[in-house]
């Protein structure tokens, strides 16, 4: 479903953050990208959700390349993939109550008829009462914003999901709520997720495979490792 080929990205050619990375994320698999801070894998994670254009190297979403990126790629392309990023309060409208937050992707593919049903199916998966829906993002925690920017991802049924330390600012239990609903929604459609972190436990636990930055920055990223044993969250 998604494969990177020799990546290199950043903000500025001559310093790029991203050197030569290539990654593989099979149809239906979890793959968690384990790394330090700092060592480029968010970069790498934009580069993946077509938020951010390569400086050279490939994406191919269900072996078509991508040409074009952030709102001029092709809507298909753009609607294959959701994206949760680590800091919600960075990438949510403060304008927007929640039930509008969640239904921006909706409204802004013309599928407005689509937000009542939808909405309330996905507030109730990712544990968001319908009092805390008109609230704003300023009078909701951290944990009640990450999930219905959770929500968000998911409302165009993405067949692949990109997860960039989304449970990094969240206590423990709101983390296993979050990894349970991603995991409820693969079960359910059998979308693929890359799970970008620095955490070795979570990671493992979560995904089908680890695979460190190191392997995929020398060209041994097709090497995890170790696969996961499944456990409850």
């Amino acid at each position: 479903m998604l494969e990177l080929r020799a990546v290199t990205a950043g903000y500025d050619r001559r310093a790029p953050a991203v050197r030569n990375a290539s990654l593989t994320v099979a149809p239906g698999e979890a793959v968690g990208l384990l790394g330090p801070s700092g060592c480029g894998k968010s970069t790498l994670a934009r580069v993946a959700a077509l938020l951010h254009r390569p400086d050279s190297g490939t994406l191919l979403l269900d072996g078509a390349p991508v040409r074009r990126w952030r709102h001029r790629a092709p809507r298909a392309q753009r609607t294959t993939v959701g994206v949760v990023f680590q800091q919600p309060r960075l990438s949510a409208d403060p304008r927007l109550r929640l039930t509008d937050l969640i239904a921006e992707p909706l409204r802004a593919t013309g599928r407005r008829e689509d937000v009542p049903d939808r909405v309330a199916e996905l507030a109730a998966a990712v544990g968001l009462t319908p009092d805390l829906l008109g609230r704003r993002p300023h009078e909701v925690s951290d944990g009640q914003l990450q999930r219905a920017c959770l929500a968000r991802a998911l409302v165009l049924r993405p067949r692949l999901l990109i997860c960039d330390e989304m449970t990094a600012m969240l206590d423990a239990s709101t983390t296993a709520a979050l990894v349970a609903a991603v995991e409820d929604y693969r079960t359910a459609t059998g979308a693929g997720l890359l799970a970008v972190g620095h955490d070795h436990t979570l990671l493992k636990r979560w995904c089908d495979r680890t695979v460190h930055w190191d392997d995929v920055t020398s060209g041994t990223s097709g090497t995890s490792l170790e696969p996961s044993v499944p456990s409850a969250m």
